[in-house]
């Protein structure tokens, strides 16, 4: 999966759980907005994974408290109405390598890099290691997806996660070969992974892009309360004519939404 869709379009709400901002107007189908229309501000959106280490763990309880609540309250401040949310993850059990996730969305790259900055001066900054980090940009697709619903709203080129309970997180590269081919030949490609996709209404998908600003070309980011769905999904996509344009869509990230206490009470 790469440039099926962008993801919903909204600024991102206060809190994780509650708020839905009106959605601003938007062309259609990667169409620029028609005239007069608000045009859409593009996000900055970043996939960090901590990984704790074991020292930590060994602190007595009441220092561990402490550190956690430094940690939260940050997470807490830089959900700001319209401007930044972040949204918390852990991978205890699905990952070997990294603990937790927070995802942020925002429209700064400045405001990124100052938050992260205050997660890491926490004492329990201290005591982490980031091993993977993904880095991307909401931007309008050039494929129809043909459901105008919150997953699918290609067109409009920002994010509003749907607060399901998992999310499957990976970078994702083309081969050089699928950017020689015609547009016309990249979308009658996409038909058949479109059509796929529309198959699993439960499963969201939130395409972002990273073309220059990180490693990897997309970062794709799946949600939903069925992990069953996904799997399919997945295994059904392995089998499309567009899958041999895949260069690599891995290391792939199981994660489990909780509070930013939730998340921290999970490390230990």
């Amino acid at each position: 999966m790469s440039e099926a869709s962008s993801a919903a379009v909204a600024k991102p709400p206060a809190t994780t759980e509650t708020s839905a901002p009106a959605r601003p107007q938007t062309g259609v189908y990667g169409q620029p907005a028609a005239h007069g229309a608000t045009p859409v501000k593009r996000q900055i959106v970043c996939f960090s994974f901590y990984k704790v280490m074991p020292e930590w763990r060994r602190l007595p309880a009441a220092e561990k408290a402490a550190h956690k609540a430094a940690f939260a309250a940050v997470l807490h401040r830089w959900n700001k109405p319209g401007e930044f949310l972040s949204l918390t993850y852990s991978t205890i059990g699905t990952r070997g390598d990294v603990d937790m996730c927070v995802w942020s969305i925002g429209y700064s790259v400045d405001e990124l890099n100052a938050m992260r900055s205050e997660l890491m001066s926490t004492p329990l900054g201290g005591y982490l290691s980031t091993p993977h980090n993904f880095l991307a940009m909401t931007k309008r697709s050039a494929y129809q997806i043909g459901r105008e619903d919150e997953s699918e709203g290609e067109g409009r080129g920002a994010i509003r996660p749907g607060g399901q309970k998992y999310i499957f997180i990976y970078p994702f590269w083309k081969t050089r070969p699928w950017y020689l081919l015609s547009l016309a030949e990249r979308k009658r490609l996409m038909d058949e992974h479109i059509r796929i996709g529309l198959q699993f209404p439960r499963v969201k998908l939130n395409t972002t892009y990273s073309f220059g600003l990180d490693d990897q070309e997309f970062v794709v980011a799946f949600e939903t309360n069925f992990p069953e769905d996904f799997l399919d999904l997945v295994q059904q996509l392995r089998e499309t004519e567009i899958s041999v344009y895949t260069l690599k869509d891995f290391p792939i990230f199981s994660c489990v939404r909780l509070t930013p206490e939730a998340m921290l009470d999970r490390l230990g």
